[in-house]
């Protein structure tokens, strides 16, 4: 009779918040490396995002906003140590707040584990065009005319040279891409015949950066048809905070004008009484989302407004 593997179920959460403009996950510091806070599946909670909700509170004491269910984790070689362990992942939404967990716990930017996907402050040519040189490599070693085809398109589409073609969506397409073609850690970690890392990015324990690359991925398709942003926003806040959290999320530098004319139109924010001065300029005007809006009531879906 054949033995059966004993499997395991975990909870796994990316916990977002934004603190000055900077997009940051909290992380569990491991001797492998920056993990994804996860706890045992509880049979006690009646569901799971209120087990969820429960000993993220405990681990961090962190109280959670928006949460929602990713996608069940279930490869049989995403724990190194033989362990069948399968992770239902969450993204979870916070406003800045002091993370009480301790030394193991701490908030990292997330752009510290996928640097080719910040484009605020321009295309990041540097560390793209050593990911496009070594792609085209690995399409070069195809093994026939149609595999060299197909390869080459998944590069077209995931790292366009044409910065207006850039997909900032595709977050998991191109941490795959580059998994399958061996050139992050995580690959040659697994053991991936030929994998030879570059300097792209920190890796995480497991297959938690993947984890994290469907995260961001959600978020920034959510964010241009629900208004999730709110989450992350103060009780009162600037147009131009707003406009700095989501050009964080996105990756993306936006036009002023147009972002605060999209903002307005839409009836999701509604000014205050109050102001705030900031050390050099004029008072800003604060604002205050409107959250009545959340009772289902259906976002028009939009493209962000780049500028």
């Amino acid at each position: 009779m054949t033995k059966q593997q004993h499997i395991e179920i975990e909870l796994s959460a990316v916990i977002v918040l934004v603190t000055d403009g900077s997009p940051r996950i909290v992380l569990s510091r491991t001797k492998a490396g920056p993990a994804l806070p996860s706890g045992p599946l509880q049979t006690e909670h009646k569901k799971l995002e209120q087990a969820l909700r429960g000993w993220v509170s405990t681990e961090t004491g962190l109280s959670l906003g928006y949460v929602e269910q990713l996608y069940t984790f279930a490869d049989k070689d995403r724990d190194a140590s033989g362990r069948r362990v399968i992770s239902i992942g969450y993204v979870a939404l916070t406003r800045d707040q002091d993370v009480r967990g301790g030394h193991d716990i701490e908030p990292m930017d997330w752009y510290s584990f996928f640097p080719w996907e910040d484009h605020r402050n321009g295309t990041p040519d540097k560390i793209l065009s050593v990911i496009r040189a070594r792609l085209n490599t690995w399409k070069n070693a195809a093994p026939d005319r149609g595999s060299k085809a197909a390869r080459q398109a998944r590069i077209e589409i995931t790292f366009p040279t044409n910065p207006k073609a850039w997909n900032e969506e595709l977050v998991l397409q191109r941490y795959e891409l580059l998994w399958e073609a061996g050139l992050i850690e995580e690959a040659v970690r697994a053991g991936k015949q030929g994998a030879a890392a570059i300097a792209a990015g920190q890796a995480m324990t497991f297959d938690h950066r993947r984890i994290l690359a469907t995260a961001i991925a959600r978020l920034r398709a959510k964010i241009k048809y629900r208004p999730v942003v709110f989450e992350l926003m103060p009780p009162t806040f600037t147009l131009l905070q707003l406009q700095q959290t989501v050009e964080a999320l996105a990756g993306l530098r936006l036009h002023k004008q147009n972002f605060r004319r999209l903002i307005l139109s839409q009836g999701l924010v509604e000014e205050t009484q109050k102001s705030l001065t900031p050390a050099k300029g004029r008072p800003a005007q604060l604002f205050a989302f409107r959250r009545e809006i959340l009772r289902e009531r259906a976002i028009a879906g939009t493209k962000l407004p780049r500028g």
